[in-house]
């Protein structure tokens, strides 16, 4: 009986690889930036500006269909600055959400490494990117009563930026009085929260550009962070999700946990969503889980907005 048994075993086990529990499950080979830009690169449908600069312009794509079509306001990371990345890093992301059905508003601005970025100029560009889709979305049969907004890495943090600029400080040279309609947003890989990213992004990414990107600290201006960093400018009516791959190095988890927390806490809607096996590069990628996951819930907040639905998933 036992040498039937342990032949039993061994026909069990045929070409397999026992493990004990203590084994480590090998690491995920993760998406690198070459394996996203090496990629043939769509282009949009249209270009527009809304400023006099020549980073002041915005992509346009466009479904097909006779509309209105929901759209989704997108950010670009980069670290703010531009010679890491421009709006064509998106073009990836904005093309398959096109083909979704969504149109999207990809969004240039100054980095902080460019003549008039930084702190304001960076903000004010963001704001009247945005602006300028209130503006232009009827013509454009696009529908602009409520939308969804998108943000990668620092665009995580400016799109959380827009989604709470209405409790922007009286004094602060970004207030503004124009409504902003950002139902829900996508907060992915975002270093949202200024001060707790700085010391745990990459120096390259944020620390050693924070004050160009915050502005200088004076006796009218002392808590720089006031005006810039969106967990500093809690609630919002805006639904927040916060999205973070799970072996993410330049945004890890804690980042999009934290901000959740403390919208939670002031009594606003979010959500904070793990991608497992995931890294920042696979946020934008099509074709990844991560990115996937993130579609669905730009679709479902999107769709949820038309048919007058609570678009918070559950």
């Amino acid at each position: 009986m036992k040498r039937r048994l342990t032949g039993l075993l061994a026909l069990a086990c045929y070409g397999c690889t026992l493990e004990t529990p203590d084994t480590p499950m090998p690491e995920p080979t993760l998406i690198q930036w070459a394996d996203l830009t090496s990629r043939d690169r769509p282009d949009p449908s249209a270009t527009y500006s809304y400023g006099d600069q020549a980073a002041q312009i915005v992509d346009l794509w466009l479904p097909e269909g006779s509309g209105p079509h929901p759209v989704v306001l997108m950010i670009h990371g980069g670290c703010w600055q531009k010679s890491i990345a421009d709006r064509t890093l998106m073009n990836y992301a904005a093309e398959d959400l096109r083909q979704r059905g969504l149109a999207v508003w990809n969004i240039e601005y100054r980095g902080v490494d460019e003549p008039g970025g930084g702190y304001p100029g960076t903000f004010l560009d963001v704001s009247a990117a945005a602006d300028r889709l209130i503006e232009l979305g009827p013509e454009l049969n696009l529908k602009v009563d409520e939308i969804v907004g998108f943000g990668h890495s620092a665009g995580g943090h400016l799109i959380a930026w827009l989604a709470t600029r209405a409790n922007l400080p009286a004094e602060s040279v970004l207030a503004t009085d124009q409504a902003l309609p950002l139902s829900t947003i996508v907060i992915s890989g975002g270093l949202a929260d200024l001060e707790a990213s700085a010391p745990i992004t990459l120096d390259s990414c944020l620390a050693n550009i924070l004050e160009d990107l915050t502005g200088q600290a004076s006796s009218d201006r002392p808590n720089v962070y006031a005006d810039t960093s969106p967990a500093e400018l809690l609630p919002t009516a805006t639904t927040l999700l916060s999205v973070n791959g799970d072996r993410d190095r330049i945004a890890p988890p804690l980042l999009g946990e934290s901000l959740t927390e403390a919208a939670l806490a002031q009594g606003a809607a979010a959500r904070y969503v793990e991608s497992p096996q995931s890294g920042h590069v696979e946020l934008i990628a099509p074709g990844t889980a991560a990115f996937e996951t993130q579609a669905q819930l730009l679709l479902e907040a999107a769709l949820a907005e038309e048919a007058g639905t609570d678009p918070t998933p559950q």
